[in-house]
């Protein structure tokens, strides 16, 4: 079994579990972009890793073991795009690919001297939580900005998605974790927002760009 392709799947199942540690694998297939019978061949092998319990026509649901392996890709990953912003000047939007190749080196010390230079943050460039080298995340109690309401004020601590065009478009509007918005409007035909933050007076954002901000309100 690669040794990529099988941290692949963790980190995918990983991301797709609900609270019980259960996915399914039809939403396994679409994640992956992979079929099936493919996927079925894989779980099967996960199974007898004693990464996942594997039963036919029943979710696949992670191990305690399989989750914590999960969450050491997920922290090499989320500290390398940490690394690359603060450390070596990358934009947010150009991480993401670099770090999923050195998300696979196995070297510990590796990431060890890594999480040290960074001074042992806790999140990473795009506001997700980075688990720590036991694989507990912190949880973030945080609100979509689309279901907030007008005239509250709120300070942006996270996304939802971080794929490179959203944050290319976000930063082309001057968008960027720790931005504080004023909620001037919300229309009630699409339930896009006029937000003023920054320079930008008078901003209007769709529904489905404010909900993938994450926000906490302003006291």
């Amino acid at each position: 079994m690669n040794s990529q392709t099988k941290e692949n799947y963790l980190k995918a199942l990983y991301k797709l579990a609900d609270d019980k540690g259960q996915v399914n694998i039809s939403d396994l297939s679409v994640a992956l972009d992979v079929s099936i019978p493919s996927v079925n061949n894989m779980v099967k092998k996960l199974h007898d890793a004693g990464w996942l319990t594997y039963q036919k026509y029943k979710p696949l649901t992670m191990t305690p073991e399989g989750m914590k392996r999960a969450a050491s890709i997920i922290r090499k990953h989320r500290l390398t795009e940490m690394y690359l912003v603060e450390k070596m000047g990358f934009g947010w939007d150009s991480v993401h690919e670099i770090a999923e190749q050195i998300e696979h080196v196995k070297s510990e010390a590796f990431f060890d001297k890594m999480d040290e230079l960074l001074g042992y943050q806790k999140f990473d460039p795009h506001g997700s939580p980075i688990p720590d080298k036991d694989g507990v995340t912190l949880e973030l109690n945080l609100e979509h900005l689309s279901d907030c309401k007008p005239g509250q004020r709120v300070v942006l601590k996270a996304l939802s998605n971080s794929d490179k065009q959203f944050l290319q478009f976000l930063s082309s509007r001057s968008i960027a974790l720790g931005v504080e918005f004023e909620i001037l409007n919300k229309e009630p035909y699409d339930n896009s927002m006029t937000l003023s933050y920054k320079n930008h007076l008078k901003e209007v954002l769709s529904q489905k760009v404010c909900g993938h901000l994450l926000v906490s309100h302003v006291d």
